[in-house]
């Protein structure tokens, strides 16, 4: 891994918090992402399971763990499996985890190889009342591929109990070690952002920013990107998911840069519109301004005791004002809409805050109450196609007792800012 090592201690009280949810007398079996195949015998970049690493902090394929807090022997209390190495797998993948190792980074003291675990499970489940499996169970997610998590949840179809609902719940609200990797991920943003706004003139493609994006990511121990970047000129920003980025960069367009360092799997997520020709024009500075201003707006209902229901529904409101400045909507486009098809969605159609973490849009329930130490952004958008125009700004921020702190206050968001950056040599 290219992160420095975490303290141990962040996976052993996500643990700790875990436990105080389950039923007395429960046992929790969690499984690591697959490797996934490509054609013929290549495969795929491994990326780890988000509960899995939340859990115990292994980043390796083949990996199993198993909670039993309740467990009559202190050796059954954290079981953790890892894939037996030798010197085959050494030569052809590189280091692995030994014991130590897995230990050393997990902080659970009982390891064992990947040959162990049906003994073990089945000793175990034979003693437990109740038995936690693992699912993906984002609002969002697509399940066309089967997980490891399902095969091994109809193997022990029995008795087992959802552990996804306690998962989304733990992880929604962020410790101050996870605070601190999601604020390292936004710093290596940063420094790739700085990297290269000087470099963006009339002509450059689309993925030579993105080069020197992932360049200035990896130099500082980034496994690279957290998601696909956007890298949008001109009209491309209209299409809320551009990741083609293979256009060349005209005269006088605007360029969207929906971009994000990982670091120790933890996200950043930051998007910035920068005028290819270094200043913005009068038009499109008016549109920035006003999605700088709704951003500004959101920062002040983004607070503990919200829900993020109700926040989207105030933030449509502020929107629907800017539009109206803007010359995008009249008074009669507000007369006529339709409370389930409010005018605005027409340049605002997506939503303006999402929880950031193990994953860029990670687990949350939307109905929950915003509550101290949940982490979010705040990505206000306007959208004018017939004006080959999109602006975007993002910034992460973590809810406080006293209020919000942005996570990214130092990244330049003023127009003022990006143009100056623009012209440095």
């Amino acid at each position: 891994m290219r992160y420095k090592k975490i303290d141990p201690s962040l996976f052993m009280n996500n643990r700790k918090k875990l436990a105080k949810h389950l039923k007395p007398n429960s046992l929790v079996v969690l499984n690591a992402n697959d490797i996934m195949p490509t054609n013929g015998d290549g495969v795929m970049p491994f990326r780890q399971n988000s509960d899995v690493f939340y859990l115990s902090g292994i980043d390796q394929e083949g990996t199993i763990l198993i909670l039993y807090p309740d467990a009559p022997k202190e050796e059954w209390k954290e079981l953790l499996f890892i894939k037996e190495t030798n010197d085959h797998i050494m030569v052809w993948e590189g280091q692995k985890y030994t014991g130590e190792t897995a230990s050393d980074t997990s902080g659970i003291a009982h390891i064992h190889w990947l040959a162990a675990f049906s003994d073990v499970f089945n000793t175990l489940m034979g003693r437990a009342d109740y038995i936690y499996l693992n699912s993906n169970e984002h609002t969002r997610a697509v399940l066309d591929v089967q997980t490891r998590d399902v095969r091994f949840m109809e193997w022990c179809r029995n008795k087992y109990e959802r552990l996804a609902p306690i998962m989304q719940h733990l992880r929604a609200v962020k410790s101050a070690p996870e605070v601190d990797l999601i604020r390292e991920a936004c710093n290596i943003t940063e420094k790739g952002f700085r990297k290269v706004l000087p470099r963006i003139k009339p002509g450059i493609m689309e993925y030579e920013i993105e080069a020197v994006l992932i360049g200035e990511f990896t130099r500082h121990r980034s496994k690279g990107f957290a998601y696909d970047p956007i890298v949008a000129s001109g009209a491309n920003a209209c299409v809320l998911h551009y990741v083609a980025n293979n256009q060349p960069c005209q005269p006088g367009d605007t360029i969207l840069l929906d971009v994000g360092a990982e670091y120790a799997n933890y996200k950043a997520d930051l998007t910035r519109v920068v005028p290819l020709s270094g200043r913005f024009t009068r038009r499109q500075r008016a549109v920035y301004e006003a999605v700088l201003r709704v951003m500004r707006q959101a920062q002040q209902l983004l607070v503990s005791g919200n829900d993020l229901v109700t926040y989207h529904q105030q933030i449509g409101v502020v929107v629907e004002q800017e539009l109206l400045g803007l010359g995008l909507l009249d008074r009669t486009d507000i007369k006529n809409q339709s409370p389930k098809h409010p005018a605005y969605k027409k340049y605002f159609m997506h939503g303006t805050s999402h929880h950031i973490g193990l994953d860029t849009h990670d687990v949350g329930d939307v109905h929950r109450k915003l509550e101290p130490g949940m982490v979010l952004t705040i990505e206000p958008g306007i959208y004018i196609r017939e004006e080959g125009l999109g602006v975007r700004l993002e910034n992460i921020f973590v809810i406080r007792e006293e209020g919000l702190e942005n996570l990214m206050a130092s990244i330049p968001i003023e127009v003022e800012e990006i143009e100056e950056l623009m012209h440095t040599k």
